[in-house]
Parts: C-alpha cells; structure tokens; sequence
C-alpha cells in the first residue's frame, strides 16, 4: 500500500489506464477473430477496414508497438486475400 499521496495517485492511474488499454486489446482480439469466421466476404472488408483503424489507432497511443500493429494487418491481409481468392463469388 502506497505512503504517500502521490503514489496513491500514481496507483489510480495506473488502474484507470490498465483497464482502458485492455479493452482497446480486446477489442482488437476479438475483431481479428471475427475475420477469421465464417462471414462473407463483403463483411470481411469492411472489418478489415475497422481492425486497420483499430491498429493504427492503438500504436499511435502507444498501446501496442508500431511493428507490431504492422505485422498483424499484413497477417490479416494476407489471410483476406487468400479468403477473396477462395471464395467463389468473389468476382
């Protein structure tokens, strides 16, 4: 337990902050395995559009590495084109 009041402060904080980057974490988690189910292909774009700005967004507040958040749009990409390749009405 904290002594003095500024760490007590810094504790909130650290709390509030935590809690907030685990949820832009989450979301990103859970919209990246959304683009792996069974949704058609029109659907997939527009949340690879979403999962993009969700990225970008996280390693400009430095939440997640700038080379991080690089290489899962280019997993994620790599994994919608071979989708678009795939499916037979994507034409």
């Amino acid at each position: 337990m904290p002594n003095h009041a500024s760490c007590e402060k810094r504790l909130r904080q650290e709390k509030k902050r935590s809690a907030r980057n685990n949820y832009v974490k989450m979301t990103i988690k859970t919209l990246s395995k959304r683009m792996h189910s069974d949704l058609p292909i029109e659907e997939k774009e527009k949340l690879l559009n979403e999962v993009y700005s969700k990225l970008d967004k996280a390693a400009k507040s430095n939440i997640i590495h700038k080379r991080t958040a690089s290489r899962r749009k280019a997993r994620l990409s790599a994994y919608f084109n071979k989708e678009k390749l795939a499916s037979p009405t994507a034409e």
